[in-house]
Formats: C-alpha cells, sequence, structure tokens
C-alpha cells in the first residue's frame, strides 16, 4: 500500500484497530499506524495533514 491507497489504508486500519473510534485519533498516532500496518510500503515522509484527513475520513466512514 502507498500514501495514496487510502481507501485500502481505511480497511486496514478498521481490521487492525477495532475497538477505536477513528474520529479520536490524532495525527501522530495516525501516521504511526499507517506506517506499521502489515502491506505498507511508502515512504514515511512523504505523507501530510490532507493525507491523513483523507484515510482518517475513509476510515469514520467504514466504521460507520
Amino acid at each position: 500500500m502507498k500514501w495514496t491507497d487510502v481507501f485500502d489504508i481505511a480497511m486496514a486500519l478498521a481490521d487492525e484497530y477495532p475497538d477505536t473510534d477513528p474520529r479520536y485519533v490524532n495525527f501522530v498516532d495516525l501516521h504511526q499506524w499507517v506506517c506499521g500496518l502489515e502491506g505498507f510500503d511508502d515512504d514515511p515522509a512523504r505523507s501530510g495533514e490532507k493525507i491523513l484527513e483523507a484515510i482518517q475520513a475513509a476510515w469514520i466512514e467504514e466504521a460507520d
């Protein structure tokens, strides 16, 4: 997965952290969790606030 795979990342986070409400995850933790996902293979420095917001929004949508 790359940073641009927003929906794949959101689904992986939902599977990895099923008891976590994504609305309350800060971006520092979110960044670390994404980088730690199995199958994630991108430069950690390539992310930004907009990408993290998109991932969080997709995760919230997945959780609902």
